[in-house]
């Protein structure tokens, strides 16, 4: 095979990973009503002015099933961290102690678990027009290379393998879906 279309390959495969590991990374930001500390990953904290991410001004731990704790490296940023949770609109209360903030993570109704559901198929789905786009566009720099004296079998092998790579992604897009989904429906 052609070392062009061996590097377009290589293109897609890294190109469709990127996409499958952003659709796991937006999986993990819908809550199932378990506590988890990458729910908080979003969420920024003004830092004497600048936009901080949490991570980076305090601990964030899950002592049980139910509740993060926030405890921020400074008291004075107690108040911002409240701010920044409430303005997150996360659905989240937080509670203060003076040392930690606390948020309690209520239980999913089962009307919010179908409705979370509908989110994770919508990023499954995104993710899978993701995987198609990359696919079309490799497509096309593989067929500009028939101009350039690589022949037509090695065109259409150059295809095949896309395909196949398109469809071993897609496959992982479902799986990562139908994990969330379980996760989810599961009371």
């Amino acid at each position: 095979m052609d070392d062009r279309v061996k590097t377009f390959l290589q293109e897609a495969k890294d190109s469709m990973a990127k996409a499958v590991d952003h659709v796991e990374v937006e999986l993990l930001r819908i809550r199932a009503g378990k506590a988890s500390p990458s729910m908080l990953d979003s969420i920024m904290v003004d830092y004497y002015g600048t936009p901080t991410p949490l991570s980076q001004v305090s601990n964030v731990n899950t002592p049980d099933a139910r509740s993060i704790v926030v405890q921020p490296w400074e008291k004075s940023l107690i108040p911002a961290i409240e701010k920044a949770i409430t303005d997150a609109n996360l659905g989240l209360n937080p509670q203060n102690d003076g040392i930690v903030v606390r948020l309690n993570i209520p239980p999913l109704t089962e009307e919010r678990r179908k409705d979370l559901v509908k989110k994770v198929k919508a990023e499954g789905e995104a993710g899978k027009v993701a995987v198609r786009n990359i696919r079309k566009d490799i497509n096309e720099k593989i067929k500009k290379l028939q101009k350039d004296g690589v022949s037509e079998d090695e065109i259409k092998t150059g295809e095949g393998e896309v395909q196949k790579l398109t469809d071993g992604f897609i496959l992982a897009v479902d799986k990562h879906v139908d994990v969330k989904e379980k996760d989810l429906m599961t009371v």
